[in-house]
């Protein structure tokens, strides 16, 4: 990824953002902490000044004008000489006495703490210092004049300056770094889902995400991607198998129709082979029209569409109801069919999605159940929710294929010769989707068995009556 790429990406301008509201929000506490500090400073040559100028006073008071003369004289010739200032001056502000050599015009006519600013003498130089004094009269017209030099709070204040400078510079140049390089890490990974993105969309279906495995969002994202591709491929290929298929078994009785009226109206006019065509081709419609209802079946348990019609249903009535409908047929193939119940199997249930459900095991049971044989379709009150199931003493279906039969259109029976169009379980299979059952198919030695749990149903509320 190019730099200038990386300087647009949103995660840099993110980075910007907080950048600034850190850079900002440490600029107002080194503000407050250079506020705070300078302020400590004024006060404390505040309490300096005015404990040299009591002091002074009292000197005043013992020893009059000649006394604090001296004193003055003093303390200007003594250690604090560079950090004091003094001066002793007349009714007309004329020096005395100190260290500075005249009263400053900024206090004549200003009374308490007072700054100005004072040039001094460094070697053989001048130094404009900030100075902070304060003065008092004394009787008899003289004035008193005690300050402080400044240069440690102007020296402070410009290496705090200087280093909230540095620092906010140092904060913005490693920000900015950050930003960059965070920007750069996390747009290699979105390139390449980008990628990836691309090259399925180019049609290779092949492609997954990249996982880098340090298990973060970026991780989780690529897993849910590669499962979301891994589905879409098993249902392209489905797909591809459904067409497959249906163009199998819907050509097929379409070239019978067409073939069977063709001969028909080539041969000569006859009656009897005019109803024997006409009832043919309404078989062959018939089984068509049933495929399609199937499949139409299949799609709107799996939309579920039907949600709303789902009741709480009591299902031993409604599986009598379904098996009463195919004794005629097991009779018929010398098949007995038993149906037995555990209790009241309650489900919340569509009541007619369920029926063609149990119709279709019903069908299959004894389609592939050879005579003499049995077909027992059961209910159950389990304690995790109602079951059903359906089992035959028929051949079964082996275990390495028993998911693959769930699919559309597949039978085991690769010529296709018996009837049935290979839909019955992938409807079961939708039906249990819908409800939230579980469908489960197992030997049952011999035979097979195939069992629908659905999840258990709150008991039923009096009316408090």
């Amino acid at each position: 990824m190019s730099p200038r790429n990386a300087l647009r990406t949103t995660t840099f301008r993110l980075a910007l953002a907080y950048l600034a509201i850190f850079v900002a929000s440490s600029g107002l506490v080194l503000a407050f902490i250079y506020w705070a500090t300078s302020g400590a400073i004024d006060r404390e040559s505040e309490q300096i000044i005015e404990a040299e100028l009591t002091g002074l006073r009292e000197q005043y008071r013992q020893w009059g004008i000649v006394g604090i003369v001296r004193v003055i004289e003093e303390r200007s010739k003594g250690e604090r000489a560079d950090e004091m200032r003094y001066l002793v001056a007349g009714p007309r502000f004329e020096r005395i006495t100190g260290n500075l050599t005249g009263w400053p015009a900024e206090l004549r006519e200003r009374r308490g703490l007072v700054e100005f600013p004072l040039t001094v003498r460094v070697g053989d130089r001048a130094e404009v210092r900030a100075t902070m004094a304060m003065t008092f009269d004394l009787p008899n017209g003289f004035h008193l004049l005690v300050g402080r030099d400044m240069k440690e709070r102007s020296e402070f204040r410009q290496r705090v300056i200087g280093a909230i400078a540095w620092s906010l510079a140092l904060m913005l140049a490693f920000g900015l770094a950050g930003g960059y390089w965070v920007s750069r890490h996390l747009m290699r990974r979105v390139d390449a889902i980008n990628r990836t993105s691309g090259d399925i969309r180019a049609g290779d279906l092949k492609q997954r995400v990249p996982v880098a495995g340090s298990g973060d969002e970026f991780d989780q994202l690529a897993r849910n991607l590669n499962a979301m591709l891994d589905q879409i491929e098993r249902l392209m290929a489905g797909m591809r198998q459904v067409t497959a298929n249906v163009a199998h078994d819907m050509r097929t009785p379409l070239n019978r129709l067409r073939s069977r009226l063709e001969l028909t109206l080539i041969e000569k006019p006859d009656e009897a082979r005019y109803r024997e065509t006409i009832q043919a081709t309404i078989d062959e419609a018939d089984r068509l029209i049933a495929t399609f209802n199937a499949m139409l079946s299949i799609a709107e348990a799996e939309a579920g569409s039907k949600a709303e019609a789902m009741e709480r249903t009591e299902l031993p009535p409604l599986v009598d109801q379904v098996a009463e409908l195919y004794e005629p047929l097991a009779e018929e193939k010398g098949l007995v069919l038993t149906v037995a119940h555990a209790g009241v199997a309650v489900a919340h249930v569509d009541r007619h999605l369920l029926s063609q459900a149990v119709a279709n095991l019903l069908d299959n049971a004894i389609k592939y159940t050879p005579a003499p044989g049995r077909v027992t379709v059961r209910t159950e009150a389990g304690p995790q929710g109602a079951v059903v199931t359906v089992a035959d003493s028929g051949p079964g279906i082996p275990a390495d294929q028993r998911e693959a039969v769930l699919g559309r259109f597949v039978r085991l029976e690769q010529s296709r010769s018996t009837p049935g169009n290979g839909l019955g379980l992938s409807l079961v299979q939708a039906v249990a989707t819908t409800h939230g059952a579980e469908l489960a198919l197992t030997d049952n030695a011999p035979g097979l068995c195939v069992t629908l749990r659905f999840p258990r149903v709150p008991e039923a509320r009096g009316n408090g009556k």
